[in-house]
């Protein structure tokens, strides 16, 4: 359907409101990650809560999923289209998973590891893990977060063309609006 009223199916309130969370919640922590040495010094007990309530959300998100699946994608979406959205889409959940684990690695394989306290609340401790997984969990954070930027950011001008240049609702199954 074209025009920017669309009648189609649309993902459930629960799901709209996952994926904001954790969309906002991914790109405060790209932020805070990329800029925490320049900008936004002493920013890191921050960044590892953001990261491990992604971590829950993902999981929360989910297993959600498991029991409702997402709505149909317009019949006129290529096949390509279908296929680069849903590989784009599963990558960036395992990146939801991987990106919090190798942060919580990476802090774990210090050599005197400390629990994360989660917002002040409550502590999270190590994961049982040596210096060397420690290390290959920084790389990993590292590479992988420049990986989780670029395809956000293929995401959103994703999202922006169908709903700018096709005009064609899609973005407007992901609104909590006109529910």
């Amino acid at each position: 359907m074209r025009g920017r009223d669309f009648a189609g199916p649309r993902y459930s309130r629960v799901a709209i409101v996952f994926h904001w969370t954790i969309a906002a919640l991914v790109v405060a922590n790209l932020a805070i990650g990329l800029l925490h040495e320049s900008l936004l010094p002493g920013t890191i007990p921050l960044h590892q809560s953001i990261g491990l309530t992604v971590l829950a959300l993902t999981a929360g998100r989910i297993l959600w999923r498991l029991g409702h699946r997402p709505p149909p994608l317009p019949a006129d979406i290529p096949a390509w289209a279908r296929g680069s959205a849903h590989t784009l889409h599963m990558t960036l959940y395992l990146l939801m998973i991987a990106m919090p684990m190798t942060g919580w690695a990476m802090g774990s394989g210090r050599a005197m590891p400390r629990p994360v306290s989660w917002f002040g609340l409550f502590d999270v401790p190590p994961l049982p893990i040596g210096r060397a997984a420690g290390g290959v969990g920084h790389e990993a954070h590292e590479i992988l977060g420049w990986v989780m930027l670029a395809l956000v950011a293929i995401h959103v001008a994703a999202a922006l063309r169908h709903h700018y240049l096709l005009r064609d609702g899609l973005l407007a199954r992901m609104s909590l609006r006109s529910r």
